[in-house]
């Protein structure tokens, strides 16, 4: 029997997360109406931001130091890519030019993102487990602050870059996850 999203540890919930997203940009591709396209990249745009908090804020400050430094900072700034794709996105409709080029595009970083977050013996996922995190305590805060990410974005809250000039860099190289403690 599959698990509930109440019983996942931190990567079973992020792992569960991108096959979300996956399913919802196929769902994209297949679709005919510019009413139900603008819909499934609104959904996935959501999903997207609210996933990316629960990464930067709880996930990656948890693996900062304890595996290939490399790899998180990469991660940080691939997010960042996508969430200019993403208010691009959300600020645009079908009816412009470049709508369905740019939700491709972002489906195809994210694709990227998740094949080096879940390659089997290197990815982030491998390592951060090897490394011994708590994988329930991090799916704690993860699910704790994902229900409130939630709410902010469904109130419009546009995505925010860590990595890009003029960001304040430092909530992406903390080692300590924002409101918590480290684990």
């Amino acid at each position: 029997m599959a698990q509930t999203y109440e019983e996942m540890d931190a990567i079973a919930m992020l792992k569960a997360d991108h096959r979300k997203v996956e399913e919802i940009f196929a769902a994209f591709e297949k679709a005919t109406s510019k009413s139900k396209k603008q819909a499934l990249a609104e959904q996935a745009c959501l999903e997207l931001k609210v996933h990316t908090v629960i990464e930067e804020e709880v996930f990656y400050p948890a693996c900062r130091g304890k595996i290939e430094e490399d790899l998180l900072n990469e991660a940080y700034v691939e997010h960042d890519s996508a969430k200019l794709l993403i208010n691009e996105i959300e600020a645009g409709g079908p009816e412009e030019d470049f709508y369905e080029a740019k939700v491709k595009v972002l489906s195809e970083m994210i694709e990227h993102h998740v094949e080096e977050e879940e390659m089997r013996s290197e990815g982030m996922f491998s390592q951060a487990r090897a490394a011994g995190l708590d994988m329930d305590a991090l799916a704690d805060a993860m699910r704790a602050r994902k229900m409130t990410a939630m709410e902010e974005f469904q109130a419009g809250k546009p995505a925010v870059t860590l990595t890009l000039e003029g960001d304040d860099t430092e909530k992406a190289m903390m080692d300590t996850p924002m409101g918590g403690d480290a684990r």
